[in-house]
């Protein structure tokens, strides 16, 4: 059965959650203290990262997680509401559709995580739903990582995903 919207504004107050530049809402839960020095990273770093970083992150359909990219991996790990659907666009031109929930007896993963350095954009599959999810990153994760991308770039590189591509890029 869908989780309706309606239980949104609850999980952001309870959660503390502010809006997420890539759309949505999160809060970050986890940062280690210990830092990786920019020296021991590989080259696509420019500065010292904490070994991992966590946050809650809150989809609600209508919404979407716009095309993205970041340094590290990410796994997402799925914990409340609908499923998501998670797109991923790699370097060779294919894309892969994974299914965050909770019935693997559906195709649902709990968790997965996204590489490094690949294009990658979701959105709640029930409308009138949520999806409540995880984000852990490693090397842990900064905003200058985050690199959204060009329409008319991903278009050009993934042209048969046009339409998923302009309903989950931001202009």
């Amino acid at each position: 059965m869908p989780v309706l919207n309606s239980q949104v504004p609850s999980l952001i107050e309870s959660l503390k959650l502010s809006p997420h530049p890539e759309g949505g809402w999160y809060r970050e839960v986890y940062r280690s203290d210990e830092l990786i020095t920019v020296n021991s990273l590989p080259d696509r770093f420019d500065s010292s990262h904490c070994f991992s970083t966590s946050i809650y992150y809150l989809l609600e359909s209508g919404d979407n997680s716009a095309f993205h990219r970041i340094k590290s991996d990410e796994t997402w790990h799925f914990y409340l509401g609908s499923p998501l659907k998670l797109y991923l666009l790699y370097n060779d031109g294919t894309l892969q559709k994974v299914v965050l929930g909770d019935n693997p007896d559906a195709g649902h993963v709990f968790q997965f995580t996204v590489p490094r350095g690949v294009w990658f954009g979701a959105e709640v599959s029930v409308p009138e739903s949520f999806s409540l999810l995880g984000c852990t990153v490693s090397p842990g994760f900064e905003f200058g990582d985050l690199e959204f991308a060009n329409l008319d770039d991903l278009i050009a590189g993934y042209g048969r995903y046009a339409t998923l591509i302009r309903r989950l890029t931001r202009k």
